[in-house]
C-alpha cells in the first residue's frame, strides 16, 4: 500500500491562529449561506471569504474590482453576444459566398454566349494558377476557383476559356490535365 502525504505548507499549525468562529442569528441563514456556497460550487469557508473580501473592496471603493457575481454575469453576458456575433459571421459569410457565386455567373457569362462580339475577361485565378506551372486537372482547378462541379453553367464557362487559352497557344491540355505553355 503507498501513501501519499501532502506537503506540509504549515497551515495545519496556524489553523486556529487563522480560525474566525461567527455565529448566525438563525439555523435558516446557516442553511441558506450551505446553499448559496454549494450552488457556487465553493465550500462553505471559501463563500464567507469571498462575501466579506467583495464588501470590503466596494466599502473602500477599489477601483476595478468586480465580484464573482458581477464577472458571472459579464461573462454571461459576453457569451450571449459572442453567439450572436458567430450568427452575423456565419449569415455574413453566407451572403459573401452568395454575391461571390454571382460575380462568377457575371463575368462568365461572356464565355456562355455563343455569339458574344467584344471584350472578354478571363479569370485572374485562372490565369494565375495555370502560371504557377505544372499540370491541374478540371478537379484541381474548379476547386481553386472554388466552383461547385454540379453547378454546369460556371464549369462550361471554365473549360470555354481554356479552349479559347488553348486557342491563343497559351494551354494545353496534356492527357493528365492543363497546363501553361505561354
Amino acid at each position: 500500500m503507498v501513501v501519499v502525504t501532502r506537503p506540509d505548507r504549515g497551515k495545519t499549525r496556524t489553523i486556529k491562529d487563522r480560525a474566525v468562529y461567527v455565529y448566525l442569528p438563525s439555523l435558516e441563514m446557516v442553511e441558506d449561506w450551505r446553499r448559496r456556497a454549494e450552488k457556487a460550487g465553493i465550500s462553505i469557508s471559501r463563500f464567507v471569504v469571498e462575501r466579506v473580501e467583495d464588501s470590503i473592496r466596494r466599502e473602500e471603493g477599489e477601483e476595478g474590482y468586480l465580484s464573482r457575481t458581477e464577472l458571472v454575469k459579464r461573462l454571461r453576458s459576453a457569451e450571449e453576444e459572442l453567439k450572436k456575433l458567430r450568427e452575423e459571421n456565419r449569415l455574413l459569410k453566407r451572403l459573401a459566398e452568395n454575391l461571390d457565386n454571382e460575380l462568377k455567373r457575371y463575368r462568365a457569362q461572356p464565355f456562355l454566349n455563343e455569339v458574344f462580339e467584344g471584350i472578354r475577361q478571363f479569370d485572374r485565378d485562372l490565369i494565375e494558377l495555370l502560371r504557377k506551372g505544372g499540370s491541374f486537372t478540371q478537379e484541381d482547378i474548379l476547386a481553386h476557383l472554388n466552383i461547385d462541379p454540379s453547378d454546369v453553367e460556371l464549369v462550361r464557362a471554365v473549360d470555354r476559356q481554356l479552349e479559347a487559352l488553348e486557342a491563343y497557344g497559351l494551354v494545353e491540355y496534356k492527357g493528365r490535365g492543363w497546363r501553361w505553355t505561354g
